[in-house]
């Protein structure tokens, strides 16, 4: 299995030790706590948003949603994501996941690969916020090659969701069951 975003199916298994003690079906029960869930909550809100901007593109191109209207609603949200992403990753590399690297030395690599997954993540943020830039700039200059701008916009946004949930996911699976091993050290 590939450590590469782009071809990772899933996380390595060399990475997935952490979950034989507590796997996705018990991250309901009482002993995974605030911080779990608090990071559970936050990639849920990342996904909801990428979710959203899905459904207002796929509007737009089924014709359902007009470029005017596209743009009212697309814009506020896809600047959210990306401020909110970019403030999330920074936190995590720059607090959680040394600790974590210190708390659970075994985990090292696979911490690093969240980090390599984050610059990554970043490269896709910056094509996400050109294309936006590009697609807004384009609407309220009224350009006749708006629809292409949101096209491109579109185009982007589709490249960058799985990718994203593909980190978000494998994130989960090494973050979680981490954190509820370490719950004393982890407060929200």
């Amino acid at each position: 299995m590939s450590d590469d975003l782009a071809a990772r199916s899933g996380l390595p298994t060399a990475y997935r030790y952490l979950l034989e003690d507590l796997p996705r079906l018990r991250w309901h029960e009482p002993q995974v706590g605030a911080t779990a869930r608090f990071w559970l909550q936050m990639h849920g809100g990342f996904r909801h948003q990428a979710d959203a901007m899905t459904r207002l593109t796929s509007g737009w191109r089924s014709g359902d949603l007009s470029l005017p209207d596209l743009h009212r609603q697309l814009i506020p949200t896809l600047q959210g994501f990306l401020q909110h992403l970019d403030g999330h990753h920074t936190i995590e590399t720059h607090r959680y996941f040394p600790m974590m690297r210190q708390l659970e030395p075994r985990i090292g690599a696979g911490i690093d690969l969240m980090d390599r997954d984050h610059d990554a993540i970043h490269a896709i943020l910056e094509d996400l916020f050109r294309s936006g830039l590009a697609f807004h700039q384009a609407v309220i200059g009224r350009v006749p090659d708006a629809p292409d701008a949101a096209a491109r916009m579109a185009d982007t946004l589709d490249q960058a969701t799985p990718l994203l949930g593909r980190h978000l996911e494998d994130e989960e699976d090494i973050v979680v069951p981490l954190i509820t091993r370490h719950a004393d050290r982890f407060q929200v």
